[in-house]
């Protein structure tokens, strides 16, 4: 979670005195939106949590304000098509939908070449390729409903101290603050780490990391243009990197209601690491950029709001699985931004994870079983195998100067655009409905 300030009304007062809590059956560590999700999918299964975050969470109610504090400060997710059928599975797409904007066609082209292609959602048969939300609106919801679920437990400022794994169940030991003396104990049948890229449960468990440091920081904000989006997602590849400008909503209402305007912009930049101050600090010089890079596909760029520079890099667990932990989210496979797969993919493990959980509760065994965990992490190999060898082949094909491979790129962009079978093939696997 990104707001900090106090901790909700119903998450639980810690006791000073040392004790152990035995009656949830599932441990999450990390309360970010992966973490949040995966409470509520297996909430909607019966299966009791208890979930544990570092940071306090802010105090929030269902009567808070739906507007934007700001016009042009937002971060923002693209979720797949698969993602919002998850969160409509569980009952909250509803509640999430005014938020979000529809991708109704995605244009992708090369900065200064003659390759391009489109895919369009009336060709391929479809509502849309997927919705674009505001992370404090999809944070906000998840958190709300995870308060409101009698299934789950949050415990937040919580920092994790020791992992120990037994032959029923695993022992976290936990603090409030720096004093020994106030550590507490939690067990459960299995434990799931969702603590992100530098996780601190995956250290504890001894799990080693495959790393790969791209040496490009993605710039995120929100800008406006002068000309509406029209639902229309722009891919754009350029020397320094992949670019992106994705639909958003109006301040005000549902950005799928057609008679919305559509001027705002979520913009992911991304620039070779060490040249990220001069478009932080410079929103005329950022503006002259992001025109030069993407011409008028978007129209011009007229403002641009608060932006955050991430260093980008690729960090893969070298397993998701000990014994009864998994490592999951972030912690278990950062991928570049490009295409916007990660966060889709991280939603399609913990999706898979509840099911199996579920159905092992249904049959009575336990869910924290060995191998069950096992049958989980080789069911998800292909599909993240097959993602992050596209990112990967995305960063480093459209980046790559060689001229012959810069001409071979725009011809397969054009044979893409061409060729029959390849379109619905690409958008089944860019929706994440195969897998």
């Amino acid at each position: 979670m990104q707001e900090t300030g106090s901790p909700l009304s119903n998450s639980k007062s810690l006791p000073e005195r040392r004790e152990a809590v035995t009656d949830q059956q599932v441990l999450i560590v990390g309360g970010g939106h992966v973490g949040l999700s995966f409470a509520l999918l297996l909430a909607h299964h019966g299966i009791a949590s208890t979930l544990l975050e570092k940071n306090r969470y802010p105090t929030i109610s269902p009567t808070d304000d739906r507007t934007r504090s700001h016009y042009l400060d937002s971060r923002n997710t693209a979720l797949s098509r698969r993602t919002v059928q998850i969160y409509q599975e569980i009952g909250l797409w509803d509640e999430l939908q005014s938020h979000a904007c529809r991708i109704d066609s995605v244009q992708i082209s090369e900065q200064g070449s003659f390759g391009r292609a489109q895919l369009n959602k009336v060709e391929e048969k479809v509502e849309s390729f997927g919705q674009v939300i505001e992370n404090a609106w999809l944070g906000r919801k998840l958190l709300l409903a995870a308060q409101q679920s009698p299934l789950i437990t949050l415990i937040d400022n919580a920092s994790v101290n020791a992992v120990a794994q037994q032959v029923d169940g695993v022992m976290l030991s936990f603090s409030n603050d720096d004093a020994a003396e106030n550590e507490q104990q939690l067990q459960a049948s299995v434990l799931v780490a969702c603590d992100g890229r530098d996780s601190t449960v995956r250290q504890l468990l001894n799990i080693g990391t495959t790393t790969y440091d791209y040496q490009q920081t993605a710039i995120v904000g929100v800008v406006e243009t002068d000309r509406p989006h029209e639902h229309v997602a722009i891919e754009r590849f350029s020397p320094a990197g992949p670019l992106a400008v994705l639909p958003l909503t109006d301040p005000e209402g549902d950005g799928n209601d057609k008679y919305q305007h559509g001027y705002r912009r979520s913009v992911v930049w991304v620039c070779p690491t060490g040249e990220e101050t001069k478009y932080l600090e410079d929103d005329a010089q950022f503006l002259q950029t992001l025109q030069q890079a993407f011409g008028q596909r978007a129209g011009t760029f007229v403002a641009a709001g608060r932006r955050g520079a991430y260093p980008l890099s690729r960090v893969l667990a070298d397993k998701q699985v000990e014994g009864r932990c998994v490592i999951m989210g972030n912690a278990a496979h950062t991928l570049h931004p490009v295409a916007g797969q990660g966060f889709n993919l991280c939603m399609r493990d913990a999706h898979v994870l509840a099911q199996m959980m579920s159905a092992q509760v249904l049959k009575g065994e336990d869910i924290g079983n060995a191998q069950l965990l096992k049958r989980y992490e080789k069911a998800r190999q292909t599909d993240q195998k097959r993602v992050i060898r596209f990112c990967d082949a995305v960063v480093h094909g459209f980046t790559h100067p060689n001229p012959a491979i810069k001409l071979a790129r725009n011809m397969a962009l054009l044979a893409f655009d061409k060729l029959p079978n390849i379109k619905p093939l690409v958008a089944t696997y860019a929706m994440g409905l195969k897998s």
